[in-house]
C-alpha cells in the first residue's frame, strides 16, 4: 500500500496512535539506526590509521590513497543501482545480504596480508555499503508513514549517521593507538552478525505488486557515470584538476550521465523514472543535500589540517577534537524532526545553512596560538546542528510524496547523494586550500590556505541556502502537490 500523497493534508485530529511508536517499531528502528550508524563508521574508521595501514601491508605513499578511494569508488558508484535493485528483489532481502557481506568483508580485511587482499576488502565494504544503505533508508521510509513519525525517525537517521562520521575517527584513533589498525575491520564482524540474526524476524519487507524488468542500459551508464565521475574527482584531490586522468575521466563520466537521461527517457521499465527525476523536491532536495555533505565533510578535512600541521595536534587529539562536532550533530538530528514537523521542509533547510554558515565563516579568525582551539570547538559544535537541520531536512524532502514501491529509488538518489557529496568535498576544498599554499608547507602557509577554503565552504553553504529558499516549495505548497 502506498504511503500518503502529499495531495492529502494531515489532520490536526489525527489520532494518537500516529505520533508515537509501537514496541515493535522501536525495535525496528533501533535495529536500523544501528546498521546505519556501522556504515557511517566505516567512512572515517580507517582515515586516521591510514599511514599506518601502508606501513603494515607495503602500501607506496603514492598508492595510500586508493585503501579509502577503492572503498568509495563502490559505495557511490552502484549506490543508486541497488536503490531500484531493492524495490525489484525485496529491500530486506538485500538489507540483510549487503550485512552479511559487510561482516565477511571485515574480515577478510583485517586479516589481509597483502595490498591486493586488502583492497579486494575494501571494494566488498564498497558495495555492501551501496547495498544496504538505501535498502536500510527504504525499510526506515516504509515502517513509518510520511508524518511525524517518519520525520522523528529520519531525524535521529541523520544524527546518528553523521555522529558515526565523528565517532569513526575517534574510534580509529583508539583502537590503532591501543590494539592494532586490524580491529578498524573486525569491530564491523559482531554487529554485521547481530544484524544479520535479527533482521528476519524484526523486518517486515514490502515491494512492488508487480516486479517490472531491471533497466539494464540504464544501469550501465549511471554506474558506469558515476565510477568515472567520483575516480575523476578523487584523482583531481591528488594529480589535479587540469591531469589528463581527471578531466578524461570527468568528461567521460559526464557523458554517461548525459546518456543516462536521455536513456531513461526512451525506457519501458526505466531505473530512474523521468518525472521522478523532475519532481522540483527531489531536484532541489538532492541539491541542498549535496551541498550539506560536501561543505561539512570537507570542513572535517581542512580542520584536521589546521589541528595537525598549524597546531600539531596527534592523530588521536584531532579525533577527539572532533566529539563536540559529533554532539552537535546529535542534537541537531534530534531537533531536526520536530524542525520539520513545525516550520515544514524549506525553512529547517534554510535555518540550518543560515546557522552551519556562520559557525563556518567564524573560522576565518583562527591563529596560530593554540587558544584559537576554543573558538573551533565551539564553531564546529553550532555548525554540526545547523548542519544535520539541512540533512534532515533534505532526507525528508527527498523521500516525501512517493508510493512505497518507489521508495528504494529515492533512499537510492539520496545516498547517492550523500556519497558523492562525501566524496567530492575533501577534493574540491583540497585544491582550493593547494593552490592558495603554493611550495608552502609551514604552518602559516597551511593556515592561508585553509582559511581561504573556509571561506569558500561558508559561502557555498550560504548558496545551499538562497537555492532552497527560492526553489523548494513552502509546507503548505507542497502538501498541495
Amino acid at each position: 500500500m502506498s504511503a500518503p500523497t502529499q495531495t492529502q493534508p494531515r489532520s490536526t485530529a489525527e489520532p494518537r496512535r500516529h505520533t508515537s511508536m509501537t514496541g515493535r517499531q522501536k525495535l525496528v528502528l533501533t535495529l536500523l539506526l544501528g546498521a546505519q550508524f556501522m556504515i557511517a563508521v566505516d567512512f572515517s574508521i580507517l582515515n586516521v590509521a591510514l599511514p599506518v595501514v601502508g606501513e603494515g601491508l607495503g602500501f607506496s605513499l603514492s598508492h595510500l590513497q586508493w585503501i579509502a578511494t577503492s572503498f568509495a569508488l563502490a559505495a557511490a558508484g552502484f549506490t543508486l543501482l541497488f536503490g531500484r535493485v531493492a524495490d525489484l528483489v525485496g529491500r530486506k532481502r538485500l538489507f540483510i545480504g549487503g550485512m552479511a557481506v559487510l561482516g565477511l568483508s571485515s574480515a577478510l580485511g583485517g586479516l589481509a596480508t597483502t595490498p591486493e587482499v586488502l583492497l579486494t576488502a575494501r571494494v566488498l565494504q564498497g558495495l555492501a555499503t551501496a547495498a544496504v544503505t538505501p535498502a536500510g533508508l527504504a525499510l526506515l521510509t516504509t515502517a513509518f508513514r510520511e508524518g511525524p513519525l517518519r520525520e522523528r525517525a529520519l531525524g535521529l537517521n541523520g544524527a546518528l549517521m553523521s555522529a558515526g562520521f565523528t565517532a569513526g575517527a575517534i574510534l580509529g584513533g583508539l583502537l590503532t593507538d591501543l590494539l592494532s589498525w586490524r580491529w578498524a575491520f573486525f569491530i564491523n564482524v559482531p554487529v554485521a552478525a547481530l544484524v544479520v540474526a535479527l533482521a528476519p524476524s524484526l523486518i517486515t519487507d514490502s515491494r512492488p505488486a508487480v516486479r517490472p524488468k531491471l533497466d539494464l542500459p540504464g544501469a550501465a551508464t549511471v554506474t558506469g557515470g558515476l565510477l568515472l565521475l567520483v575516480y575523476g574527482l578523487t584523482q583531481a584531490g591528488e594529480t589535479g584538476w587540469t591531469a589528463p586522468t581527471t578531466l578524461t575521466a570527468l568528461l567521460a563520466g559526464i557523458a554517461l550521465l548525459i546518456a543516462f537521461w536521455y536513456v531513461e527517457k526512451r525506457a519501458t521499465a526505466p531505473l530512474v523514472p523521468v518525472r521522478v527525476l523532475k519532481r522540483r523536491s527531489v531536484i532541489w532536495g538532492n541539491t541542498t543535500g549535496l551541498i550539506a555533505f560536501v561543505t561539512e565533510t570537507s570542513l572535517v578535512f581542512l580542520l584536521t589540517l589546521y589541528l595537525q600541521k598549524v597546531l600539531h595536534y596527534s592523530p588521536l587529539a584531532t579525533g577527539l577534537a572532533f566529539g563536540v562536532l559529533g554532539a552537535g550533530t546529535v542534537i541537531g538530528g534530534t531537533l531536526g524532526g520536530r524542525a520539520v514537523g513545525r516550520f515544514g521542509n524549506r525553512r529547517t533547510i534554510v535555518t540550518g545553512a543560515l546557522v552551519q554558515a556562520a559557525a563556518t565563516a567564524s573560522l576565518l579568525a583562527l591563529g596560530t596560538s593554540g587558544a584559537w582551539i576554543w573558538l573551533l570547538l565551539a564553531a564546529t559544535f553550532i555548525g554540526g546542528i545547523g548542519n544535520m537541520l539541512m540533512i534532515v531536512g533534505f532526507m525528508v524532502t527527498a523521500t516525501s510524496g512517493l508510493p512505497d514501491e518507489e521508495q528504494g529509488l529515492a533512499t537510492g538518489l539520496a545516498t547517492m547523494t550523500q556519497q558523492v557529496g562525501i566524496t567530492l568535498g575533501i577534493p574540491v576544498m583540497s585544491a582550493v586550500a593547494t593552490a592558495r599554499m603554493g611550495t608552502g608547507t609551514g604552518p602559516d602557509a597551511v593556515l592561508s590556505g585553509v582559511t581561504v577554503a573556509i571561506l569558500v565552504n561558508s559561502v557555498l553553504v550560504l548558496a545551499g541556502a538562497l537555492l532552497a529558499a527560492l526553489f523548494l516549495a513552502p509546507r503548505r505548497e507542497s502538501r498541495q502537490r
